[in-house]
């Protein structure tokens, strides 16, 4: 799919999900339990929002990611809020958080949460991760959770996530990966898209990108082997298909990341 295309199909679908819909066909997104355990683990986070949390990521960036006091932290792919609200405990009133997403729906439930909690530090913007409408050289923090594989330019963002951070910033994200060849059909379908696996990258490409970014001691914190259900992988391949995928090391990984930009 084109690039116009491939937005089009996530603001839809994510549309959706604040209305009730879901992000695949099934009743969660990628199905997995690994992929979706972060709901229990944000549950025990101090400043958790439950409205905010439509349990759409594979991580919990937040624990790695060495948030301070008085931080200007910015989370891409926002969502509903559910990781802005988090490190908004962890900057404290002294701090900033600034979430961004560019589904208008997301965007106004994010907006709605935080005005329910009457948070003055804690804003949310519409734009796009490719080329976003904010200052350079401004945040310590930049996070993101199971987003930037939607994102079919990954090196532009990287770009712009290594742009708006300070010099000395870093970033901390979560996202899902594949290794090894995913068959062709997985991999272009739309709904599969919105479901986390035809945008992801190949692990070691990933991590070239965001050296060829410019950024710094890159380091992989966590990652973890996303075990989609029978239905799916069936629903995508042939039975012979199916068993090399299942008996092979190729597979879709949620892995958690770092990298410093340099003074």
């Amino acid at each position: 799919m084109k690039s116009s295309d491939i937005k089009f199909v996530v603001q839809e679908k994510y549309g959706k999900i604040v209305k009730g819909g879901s992000c695949c066909s099934g009743a969660s997104c990628c199905g997995g339990t690994e992929y979706n355990m972060s709901s229990d683990e944000y549950a025990k986070a101090e400043g958790y929002n439950p409205d905010a949390d439509f349990g759409l990521g594979c991580g919990i960036p937040v624990n790695y990611a060495a948030i301070g006091k008085g931080d200007k932290v910015l989370d891409l792919g926002s969502g509903a809020g559910n990781d802005c609200f988090v490190a908004r405990a962890l900057v404290g009133e002294s701090g900033e958080v600034t979430g961004l997403d560019f589904t208008e729906e997301m965007v106004a439930k994010a907006r709605e949460n935080c005005l329910k909690k009457g948070y003055t530090n804690l804003i949310f913007v519409k734009g796009d991760i490719e080329d976003m409408p904010l200052p350079d050289n401004k945040y310590d923090v930049v996070l993101s959770n199971c987003v930037l594989n939607l994102v079919p330019d990954k090196h532009k963002a990287f770009l712009e996530i290594f742009r708006v951070l300070k010099p000395g910033g870093h970033f901390c994200i979560s996202d899902v990966v594949t290794m090894g060849e995913l068959p062709e059909k997985m991999k272009t379908d739309a709904e599969m898209y919105v479901g986390c696996v035809a945008g992801a990258e190949l692990y070691d490409s990933y991590l070239e990108i965001i050296s060829s970014c410019g950024f710094a001691s890159v380091t992989v914190h966590k990652k973890s082997k996303i075990d989609l259900p029978e239905n799916v992988i069936n629903s995508y391949l042939t039975k012979e298909e199916a068993d090399d995928f299942l008996s092979s090391q190729k597979g879709i990984f949620s892995i958690t990341v770092t990298g410093v930009k340099p003074i």
